[in-house]
């Protein structure tokens, strides 16, 4: 039986720790900005995005990752005898899936899974392989079984403002202007067959107030939940919020686990700060 190596596009979003505890490899996305390239998470952090849109009103571009890097990537693993499962960005957000089945091709022994997801929703998916290659399960039936569960992952998150996402064509600029007089916090849907993003419930009042109701209301939407888990993934908020969020959450009693990351530079430059959601499974 081969050894296995378990991969991810770096917009998996689980940060350091949950990147060591399951062995997992992250491929990051490459990201432009004043003319400079860099690696997402690796030498640019979403900060420094902020603060560039902040002082020029500019948002970085964000490039796909291409066949030949992906080749060039894979083979490193496959010379040395493992085979791949490695999970993507959803297909109905970026060309990256359709990339690295040409590279899977190419090279052998590499099977991709379309995430259908983004962020930690594609998390929840990695871990999910993760657990099945410590049981011993080759990876063709990883990437079977959890190319299978897609459609059981559910992401959403709230946003304070949709400047970035009208500064990166994502909204109208009227959309944003009557969002922000009237004081709406829209809540972005992730659809799970794809990837895409859409608008879903729109809040109304102070951000705090939002935050409260939409964790009460997150929590209770579901009476099938995978209770192993759950992910509170923000682009950069205050403690504060992250601890509204959380206190409900432990107060459901629902979750073995409460996971708390930050998104990568790639999620946290088309949604800006202030953006927060809870992120997890049902059976």
């Amino acid at each position: 039986m081969k050894k296995v190596i378990l991969s991810a596009d770096s917009t998996c979003d689980l940060g350091p720790i949950l990147k060591e505890r399951y062995n997992v490899e992250f491929f990051p996305f490459t990201i432009t900005l004043d003319d400079k390239t860099y690696l997402d998470n690796v030498d640019i952090t979403a900060d420094a995005i902020y603060d560039t849109f902040r002082d020029h009103g500019a948002l970085p571009k964000t490039s796909a990752i291409n066949v030949m890097e992906y080749v060039d990537y894979f083979k490193k693993f496959v010379d040395e005898g493992y085979e791949v499962v490695h999970l993507n960005l959803g297909s109905g957000l970026s060309s990256t899936h359709n990339n690295c089945r040409m590279a899977a091709a190419e090279v052998g022994n590499v099977y991709p899974v379309d995430s259908c997801n983004l962020s930690t929703g594609i998390g929840l998916l990695v871990i999910e392989a993760a657990e099945r290659i410590a049981s011993g399960m080759e990876a063709k039936q990883v990437a079977e079984e959890v190319q299978a569960l897609t459609s059981n992952v559910h992401t959403n998150f709230v946003l304070d403002t949709l400047d970035y996402l009208k500064a990166g064509g994502r909204c109208s600029a009227l959309a944003a202007l009557g969002a922000n007089i009237l004081g709406i916090k829209p809540c972005i849907e992730v659809d799970n067959t794809c990837g895409k993003m859409g608008v879903g419930k729109k809040y109304r009042g102070k951000f705090d107030k939002v935050l409260e109701q939409y964790a009460t209301e997150r929590i209770d939407l579901y009476d099938n939940l995978k209770t192993d888990r759950v992910f509170i993934t923000h682009s950069g908020i205050s403690e504060e919020r992250i601890q509204i969020i959380k206190d409900i959450v432990e107060a459901s009693g629902k979750f073995d686990e409460i996971f708390v990351t930050r998104a990568s530079c790639t999620i946290s430059s088309h949604c800006g700060p202030n953006t927060i959601g809870i992120l997890f499974m049902t059976k």
